[in-house]
């Protein structure tokens, strides 16, 4: 029962590793994306707006994505959690489901503790609003 247990916390570790691993990539790809944007806007083309519909499109679409990658981890996450604290009831101590979390209030507590998963939700929404931002600013300019 032990040996599952463990298994099974590293399994839930390696999902949020995964869930990093994807939040670096698309933080990267759209600190490329602002770079290369910024670089072009200072002596922008004639009839710009035309031709940045559809490179919008594609980064709205890339953060639409975003997204949902790190909402289904938080949700995958939060069933492994759920399932470490059913095995936990089975063994003689339980360090996440029962301390580990009583201790943060239970994530319901913003002073105590607010899970990473809810905060990192609202990065690729920042982004995408950021680029209609922008991209309203070159059309209407």
């Amino acid at each position: 029962m032990l040996e599952q247990y463990r298994l099974y916390v590293e399994m839930a570790d390696r999902v949020s590793a995964r869930r990093g691993l994807a939040n670096s990539f698309f933080l990267t790809l759209n600190t490329g994306i602002f770079t290369f944007v910024a670089a072009f806007a200072k002596a922008p083309p004639q009839d710009m707006a035309g031709w940045l519909a559809i490179p919008l499109a594609a980064i709205l679409g890339q953060c639409f994505a975003w997204f949902y990658l790190v909402r289904s981890y938080r949700l995958l996450n939060s069933a492994k959690y759920q399932v470490v604290g059913a095995l936990e009831e089975r063994l003689p101590a339980s360090p996440f489901w029962r301390a580990e979390w009583w201790a943060l209030g239970e994530g319901k507590d913003r002073s105590r503790y607010w899970p990473l998963s809810h905060i990192e939700q609202w990065i690729p929404i920042l982004f995408a609003l950021a680029y209609v931002a922008g991209f309203l600013a070159i059309v209407f300019a």
